[in-house]
Parts: C-alpha cells; structure tokens; sequence
C-alpha cells in the first residue's frame, strides 16, 4: 500500500518536477512519515499517512515546488508525533521547517465567535510572511472536508462553519477557484444539508434542457466565429457551483427559475484584442442585457481574475452569460495565484523573491504584507482584522489617479481614503478633490471608473475630528488618529503629569517618580517613560489614582486599609438600628445573626430566643436547620434604610505586588468599606477573607461581578459562617 501511495504521488509531480534530487527528497520526506506516523489512524480507520499524501496530491494540481510538497507531507508529523522541528531541520533543511512551523501554528488555532479577530490575525500574519502555508493550509482543509463524514456532528458543522469563514474567502482571494467551489459546497452540504439537496435535486431535474440549450448556444458562437473567419478559439459551458446558486436563493432572495446566469459560456481565445473582437460579434447577434457588461481585462479582480462579461438574450429568450478570455487568464480563472507562481525547474527559487513576485501579482496581498510590517504590530486583534477585511478583503470600487493607476478601495471610500492611500503626508495636506473633472466635496462617495485628482497644500493645518466621519477605510482612519494624537501629545503628556501629581499629593507621596519605576510597574503596557505614562493617565486612558496605587500601593495599602477598617468597625458598633421589622410588634429588641449576616435583599427569618429578643437569620444560613420551628416568626426588611450592613467575603488570588491596591480600589469605588481583613499566603495563591460594609445585596452582587474582572483573581464568593 505503501509503495502504491508514494508512486501515485510521483505520477501526479511527474510532468513538472522531474531532478532526481527533488524526487529522492520527496521520497524521503514520504518514508520518514510514513515511519513517524507509525499505526496511527484517522477517523475513517485508515492508515494516517493518506491524508498528508492525498494533500500533497492536491497540492500537485496547482504546480506548487518540491519544498511545499514535502511540507505537505510531514505537516502533521511535527502536531502528532514524538518529531521536532529540530529534526525536520536537520534532516530536511530550514525552508521546509518553517513552512511546517507555519501550518502547525495555524492548525493550534481554535475556531470560535469569542477568539474570531485573534484566529484572523494569526491567520492573515502567518500568510504574510509566506503564503505557500496558507495554500498548504487550504489544501489540508480541502482533504479535511472531503472525509469530514467520519467526524460527529457537531464537529463537522463547525468545521464547516470556519471553512466558509476563513478558508473559502481566502481561496476566493488567492483566485484558486475550483478549491473555493467545492470547499463552499462541501460546507453547505454539512451546515444546511437540506437546501444542498434541494439544490442539487434542482439542477438534476433541469439538467438535459440546460444542456440542450448550452449545446445549441455553442454551435450558434460556433457557426458565428467560423462565418467570421475565426479560427483559433475555444468554447466551452458551465454551471455555477451549489453554493453560488444558494446565495444567490437565499442571499438575494431569488428563485431558482430567476438565477439568470446560471447558464454561462466562456469562449476562450489567444489574445487581448481577439477577446474583444468576439464581445462585439456577441453584442451584434444576441440582445446585451443593460448594465451587465464587465470588463475584467481593462480592471482585474484583486485576485488577478481578467474576463469580460456580459449577459444577452438568445432568439427563445434564454438567458446566459458570456465570459471572454485569453488561455493566459483562462489558467488564472482556474488556478489563481498558482498559474502565475506555478514551479519551473529552470528558474532559481528563493522566499523572498516568491514573496515579491506574489505581492507583485496580487495587489492586495502586497498591501496585507506592506500593513503587517508598518502598521499591524501596534493594532489590536479586533483593529488589524477590520483593516485587513475592509481595506484589503472586502475592497471592490477600482478608481484612477490622474497618471492611470489603479487604486483599490473599500465601497463607499472617499478621496481622502484614497489620498490616505497614496501616502499618509498626501492625506494629511489634502485642501481639495477633483473627480472626473469636477470638484467635488471630500465626503464625495467614489465609484468604479472615477479618475481622482487630490488637491494638496504644504501649508495645511492637516486632519480634523469631522474627517474621522468622513473616511471609510480603516487605514485613513488610523493614520487621522495618529496625526490628531501627535498634534495633542505635548497637552496630554502636561495635562496627564499635573493629575499625577495631584494624586500623588493627597496620598502624601512625595517621592519623585523616574523612568526605572515606570519601567518597572508599567512595561508589561508598553510604557516604558514617564512622558509615556503621562501621556496615557491625559488621554484617560489610565486613571492617576490606579498610577499612584500600581507604583506606591504596596506600603501605602496597608496603613490606608486599617484607617478605612478602624472607621467601618466603629460605624457598624455604634448603629443600632437594623432595617428589620416585625408586623404587630412595638419596638422589639431585634439583633442580626453573625453566623450569616443578612442584609437588605436576603430572604430572612426571625427566631424568638428566650434572652435576646428576636435574632434575624438570612434564610439559607445553616443554623435555621437546627433551630426549634416553633419559634419562627415572619420578618421584614424596611424601605428607605440609610444604615450599611456587615457580610464576608472570600477571594482566592495569585500572588502579585499590585494586587490589594486594585482589590481596594475596586471595593472603594463602589462606596464600600472594608471592616475586617485577614490574609493567608501560601507560594502558589493567596487565600483572602475581608468583612465589608455596603447597603444591600445589589450593591454585593455587583461588587463581586467587579472583583471577578481583576487579573489573578480566581474565585469571589460569599462567606456564610
């Protein structure tokens, strides 16, 4: 089996990789997983090592190198067996080791709406350092969904979920089409079996007279193109994918019968100007529908797609599309990037080289690489995501600048977003725009084909707030942000210093802060100096009292949590009212138990004792159980008390320097005091147990939800005695 495994391999790399060298290192990397995978097996029952071949095999189709094909075979090896990256450099070489490296990181990711921006930027991160792991990728995902049948159900919908969330999309956008249709039609088929069948049912039942109609349509083109003396052309018929069809049902809510094109002929010729030849013998002997016509050849997709479309209407008023094309964009219909990258033995490889020819090719992704290396360190998750999907993903209105570049960008862009996209200094001088040779206002939204002429001045005041409203991309809006922040920095940074101090002065701090404490408290946040510390503590970023706190808090705390605890004591001594009433009852000698503590929100009851009057328990205290029944009478709380009362509270921790600052903080803020405090620290965790004085349990409940926020706090709960 074994042998028969490694030869279908070789058979399918056969007609493009043919040095024995690149053979005998295929070979190699199949023998070593074969050994490393041992008896492992799939969910199928069958022997791991097919699906790392049958992803190598799929790779093959897209002419991919020796080295992604010997990555697709070890890609699991590393993931699930006693092998290292080491080992897979030592006995392979560094290339093949970091594209495993890469694929493995990816597979680690967990899918779900929680972590969904983290998951894309790793993603989007890992493909822009080299996108031969993202193919890999996408090549494991395709085997995957193909052999998904042995995994539960609940696995295989949410499998399909994340395939039609990120992997679908991004095959979409890497032009690898065939890969794109049938990972979205697999995905259906588990996530929404029943409009799969209904579709598929559809097209079965429609399928000879589709057929019929194709067949007479291309001999119809056929017949023309030969009265034309057209001679080297190709037509061919096709039918949208499953999926296309349920968008387009679902999406757009249209019935079947409505999908006008899903009848569709691609005629194929050898060049640029035959392509448009052809459009017009079409337009002359079949009626155009309006507003169908799409040039892709003059405008190419981001995914390097170039075809002209357009949609007419047959003499028995069938409807269908025609896509027009050289054989050149006929492989990149097919194939995508993997036309333009597809491997040649006599062409020396490097990384960087592919990475530029790619970037080259594929404007979009030039700009993802470009993004990740000058702007994505410093976004967040949720911030790096929305620019990489709006500004690049999700970008389709094409326009030109004067000298006939074409600039991608986002619908409903602006010319300042363009502006912004050109170069951050045009953006920040933009005065003006002229649009197809009309001016026009800044907030103009730009549509496919304008030719955009931004109007700058060196001496402009640059950005404001309200050309945050106006910009689309989150680019522009980024780079407004850091020119507005910059143009602040030196207020915010006196504003931030002055409400330090002030702080620092009522809790009678008196030492000056320096760079080295800054650096030690705070460079977990990236700040590193005091101007940087200020600077966040102006912009409200950071709270002058948690400054001071994080800084000073470790010998402040304890003398400010004993006057605090001194002044609760001597509150709850010496009030004596307790907010409980009983009905018929004149001033009865009432106490609250201390075995549980009640407060206002608690179910309670009174227990007539034969000393003490009336002793009031909450009623999920333990002691009620063991108590004469008998002696119970109904009790109430009052409205409108002003008194705080007493309860327990229990936190388990780790151990950290700055901890007690923010727990009393957090509890102070609230308008609780602390009354008793105890603390026992053991290595690992610290176990504390404070008494706290609040008005009700509402004001407890929210407490807790609070104190659960903090960092290193693992259990908040009441304590019942």
């Amino acid at each position: 089996m074994a042998n028969d495994l490694l030869d279908s391999l070789l058979s399918k790399l056969s007609p493009y990789i043919h040095k024995e060298s690149d053979i005998a290192l295929i070979s190699k990397a199949f023998y070593y997983a074969l050994e490393a995978h041992g008896d492992q097996r799939r969910k199928s029952g069958e022997p791991y090592i097919i699906h790392p071949i049958a992803v190598a095999i799929i790779l093959t189709t897209l002419r991919v190198g020796p080295s992604a094909i010997i990555a697709a075979i070890l890609h699991d090896v590393v993931e699930d067996t006693l092998i290292t990256l080491q080992d897979i450099k030592k006995e392979f070489n560094e290339d093949i080791s970091s594209l495993i490296d890469g694929v493995t990181k990816i597979s680690r990711i967990s899918y779900n709406d929680d972590n969904n921006s983290e998951n894309h930027q790793k993603l989007l991160i890992a493909m822009a350092k080299d996108i031969r792991v993202i193919i890999i990728k996408i090549a494991d995902r395709l085997h995957n969904m193909r052999t998904l049948q042995f995994m539960e159900e609940e696995k295989r919908i949410r499998i399909s979920k994340e395939t039609l969330e990120i992997y679908a999309p991004l095959a979409h956008r890497l032009g690898l089409f065939r890969i794109k249709g049938e990972l979205e039609d697999l995905s259906l088929f588990y996530t929404n079996p029943s409009m799969y069948e209904k579709i598929k049912s559809l097209v079965e039942i429609t399928r000879q007279k589709r057929d019929s109609n194709i067949n007479f349509i291309i001999e119809r083109i056929r017949h023309l193109f030969e009265e034309n003396k057209m001679v080297d052309f190709e037509i061919k018929g096709r039918i949208k994918n499953i999926y296309s069809i349920y968008k387009k049902m679902v999406v757009n809510n249209k019935d079947f019968e409505d999908i006008y094109d899903l009848l569709a002929i691609r005629v194929i010729v050898s060049r640029v100007e035959d392509c448009y030849h052809v459009l017009g013998l079409i337009h002359a002997n079949f009626s155009p529908i309006p507003k169908r016509f799409k040039d892709y050849i003059a405008v190419p997709k981001p995914n390097m797609y170039q075809s002209l479309h357009t949609t007419v209407l047959s003499d028995d008023e069938t409807l269908f599309e025609v896509q027009i094309r050289t054989r050149e964009m006929d492989d990149v219909a097919e194939n995508g990037i993997a036309a333009h990258w597809a491997y040649k033995e006599d062409k020396v490889y490097n990384k960087e080289k592919e990475q530029f020819e790619i970037a080259s090719a594929l404007r979009w992704y030039g700009e993802l690489l470009k993004f990740s290396e000058e702007d994505g360190a410093n976004e967040s998750a949720l911030e790096f995501v929305d620019t990489i999907k709006t500004d690049i993903l999700d970008a389709n209105v094409y326009v030109y600048t004067p000298k006939g570049l074409i600039v991608e960008l986002p619908k409903g862009s602006t010319p300042l977003d363009l502006a912004y996209k050109i170069h951050t200094d045009v953006g920040n001088k933009t005065v003006g725009a002229i649009v197809n040779n009309h001016i026009v206002p800044l907030d103009y939204e730009l549509k496919t084909g304008d030719i955009v002429n931004i109007k700058t001045n060196k001496n402009s005041l640059g950005p404001s707030e309200d050309w945050l409203k106006i910009v689309k991309s989150q680019h522009a809006r980024h780079k407004i942000k850091a020119f507005l922040n910059d143009l602040n920095h030196d207020y915010l940074v006196e504003k931030g210093k002055n409400e330090y101090l002030e702080e620092a002065a009522a809790q009678k701090i008196s030492e000056v802060l320096t760079n080295e404490l800054v650096a030690k408290f705070f460079s977990k946040n990236n700040l590193n100096t005091t101007v940087e510390l200020f600077y966040e503590i102006g912009k409200g970023i950071l709270s002058p009292k948690t400054a001071v706190n994080i800084i000073y808090g470790t010998t402040q705390s304890v003398s400010a949590l004993s006057k605090q605890m001194e002044k609760a004591t001597r509150a709850l001594i010496t009030n004596s009212e307790t907010g409980v009433y009983i009905e018929g009852l004149t001033n009865p000698l009432i106490k609250l138990a201390s075995c549980c503590n009640p407060i206002p929100g608690d179910g309670i009851i009174g227990y007539v004792t034969k000393n003490q009057g009336i002793v009031v328990h909450g009623d999920y205290c333990r002691n009620i159980d063991i108590l004469d029944k008998k002696r119970f009478v109904e009790t109430y709380w009052a409205t409108n008390i002003t008194r705080k009362f007493a309860t327990w509270l229990k936190l388990i921790c780790t151990n950290r320097v700055s901890l007690l600052p923010e727990i009393i903080n957090s509890i102070n803020s609230q308008g609780v005091m602390i009354a008793e405090f105890q603390s026992i620290n053991s290595f690992l965790e610290t176990v504390i147990k404070m008494k706290i004085s609040l008005q009700n349990k509402s004001q407890l409940d929210t407490l807790i939800v609070n104190l659960r926020k903090i960092k290193d706090i693992h259990l908040v709960e009441r304590e019942i005695k």
